[in-house]
């Protein structure tokens, strides 16, 4: 078996956090149960938990976020399927070190409770997350 990903996360709601995940993110849903949801993320097993008093506040989250790195069309469908929905974007879109074979092109957004969630792109992935 290859290996599967796993995160769990603490939620506000779970109903409006398995409603953000999947009708808004497009993920696939897993397991139900009164407690939790999983919810797959672009192959990674994520759990939401419902543990609303877990859950830090915005000042507290530091640098803590998940997210994935897609091809560059993934991306710009994802963005585009994002904006049709009211999302909180922590920082939009942006491209960083553009025209260098570290370019990358990333955006952060919030899920219901507050986790940061960060998706971005690489035009040479294997340049950028190498050594420097």
């Amino acid at each position: 078996m290859p290996p599967i990903l796993h995160l769990a996360i603490p939620v506000h709601d779970l109903a409006a956090s398995k409603a953000f995940y999947v009708d808004v993110l497009g993920c696939g849903l897993g397991r139900e149960r009164a407690e939790f949801v999983d919810v797959w993320f672009y192959g990674m097993q994520v759990t939401l938990h419902a543990r609303p008093a877990q859950v830090l506040p915005r000042e507290q989250q530091g640098v803590r976020h998940f997210g994935v790195t897609l091809d560059g069309p993934e991306l710009a469908a994802l963005v585009e399927r994002l904006r049709a929905h009211d999302v909180e974007w922590v920082d939009e879109l942006t491209t960083e070190l553009a025209g260098t074979p570290r370019e990358q092109t990333k955006a952060k957004l919030r899920d219901p409770s507050g986790n940061v969630i960060e998706i971005k792109t690489y035009p040479d992935p294997e340049t950028a997350l190498g050594p420097a």
